[in-house]
């Protein structure tokens, strides 16, 4: 999209407010709101805001930055019409104060930066997520609670669905601001639903994700409910994953991990893709699965996957791969949930598995076999390690990886450890609900 295009729309459908948005190194969405009067100013990327002011990104004595805009993620907002007058929003990249340096502490900057690494050895990537998140009601004060509003199970249709109005205005407000959506369904738990979107070159996938989860929030809203993408809000069911379909595509637009002739009809270089995910899964949970709470889900029992191991069916496996072939082959990682920073998540994979075809790693056997049947024993005896048990864990290994502090380079992998590190301790030294329900009385 062009600027003239996009000053084109703004006239045509009265927009009148103007939002940049951006997110922080966790992933949070941000955004100024301007004015009709502030529009080209901000299209031109003359807009300045203070950095300081924004988590992980810069000290105070550094504060200003510019916003500078991506054309082709300009988009009016459906719901955000009102008396005739449209606001509209445009992500943007952070620079620093000199208007020309990309700020290295801007997550979508950094995506950018390991794709052109990727395309220098002759690859895109493309990738698609799917988002599980939870409707639950909200108490008299408009604070959300983990209450269902329906009793519905997977595939389940109306009444039972009681989200389904809710679902539907959001798959027409995604359509409406250019997403194909190809599916949506209630999923296993009860208030748990999936709306599925088109694959993407991996930059417009992570802009499609972070828009994806405000747009359910907002709608939600409008129907009294609270939309959350927290991996285990509820003990004792399902939480919600993030299954990031992906693959590396050659420069000509052809699949580079389809071989007809290979085994599963996968090239070599899908092999060594999938072997270098293995090898990395460990380092990188820190950033796919960043919440004290996301390692609640990855326990065995509910679907998640746990283990470290691929399998072209087999859904107890870190790596599936789905059935489809040609353009459509690709690997599926199921560990990562949706509070993950998108553009981090993306290019932890990414150079995770390139550094499996770099290095032509060799994939370990498939296992096809329950691994959640397994025995400890049996499992050890296939070299099948698990995924960090904890948060804490998984910093661990993000700092020993040094793939990590290439891929995320040192400003934000030193920032996000930090931050990751404090909130690893503020959750050690909080006294639990569960410690007063067991403890308090017989000790």
């Amino acid at each position: 999209m062009t600027r003239d295009e996009i000053m084109k729309i703004i006239k045509e459908q009265n927009v009148h407010f103007f939002r940049l948005q951006f997110v922080d190194i966790f992933g949070f969405m941000k955004n100024i709101a301007l004015p009709l009067s502030q529009i080209k100013k901000a299209l031109d990327g003359k807009m300045m805001f203070d950095g300081s002011s924004i988590d992980g990104f810069v000290r105070i004595n550094e504060s200003d930055m510019y916003l500078k805009p991506d054309y082709d993620t300009f988009t009016v907002l459906p719901w955000r019409t009102k008396d005739g007058n449209s606001a509209a929003r445009i992500i943007c990249d952070v620079y620093r104060s000199d208007g020309i340096t990309p700020f290295e502490g801007c997550p979508r900057n950094n995506l950018k930066r390991v794709l052109a690494e990727a395309k220098e050895l002759g690859y895109t990537m493309q990738v698609g997520t799917e988002c599980e998140f939870f409707f639950f009601e909200k108490n008299e004060k408009k604070y959300p609670t983990t209450n269902t509003h329906d009793v519905a199970g997977y595939f389940s249709v109306d009444p039972e669905d009681c989200g389904i109005d809710a679902r539907r205005e959001i798959i027409l407000t995604l359509e409406a601001m250019g997403f194909e959506i190809e599916a949506s369904h209630h999923e296993v738990a009860e208030g748990q639903h999936e709306i599925n979107f088109k694959y993407a070159d991996a930059l417009t996938c992570a802009d499609n994700t972070v828009t994806f989860k405000w747009v359910v929030r907002s709608i939600a809203a409008k129907y009294g409910l609270h939309a959350t993408f927290m991996p285990k809000p509820v003990f004792g069911i399902n939480g919600s994953g993030m299954h990031t379909n992906q693959s590396l595509f050659n420069l000509d637009g052809s699949n580079a991990f389809y071989d007809p002739n290979g085994p599963l009809q996968l090239s070599e270089i899908a092999y060594h893709y999938i072997a270098g995910i293995l090898k990395n899964a460990r380092g990188f949970a820190a950033v796919t699965n960043p919440l004290v709470n996301s390692y609640k889900r990855l326990v065995a029992g509910y679907e998640a996957p746990v283990y470290v191991a691929w399998s072209a069916s087999n859904r107890s496996a870190l790596i599936r791969i789905p059935a489809s072939r040609g353009l459509g082959t690709r690997t599926e990682v199921r560990c990562p949930d949706p509070t993950c920073n998108p553009y981090l998540a993306l290019a932890m994979m990414l150079n995770s598995g390139l550094e499996g075809v770099k290095n032509k790693l060799q994939a370990p056997p498939a296992v096809n076999q329950d691994i959640f049947a397994m025995t400890a024993s049996e499992k050890e005896a296939a070299g099948i390690p698990s995924l960090p048990a904890n948060l804490k864990e998984a910093i661990d290994e993000l700092k020993a990886t040094p793939l990590a502090r290439e891929t995320l380079g040192e400003h934000i992998f030193s920032k996000y450890i930090e931050a990751k590190e404090k909130e690893w301790d503020a959750y050690r030294i909080s006294v639990t609900d569960w410690e007063k329900d067991n403890y308090l009385s017989i000790y």
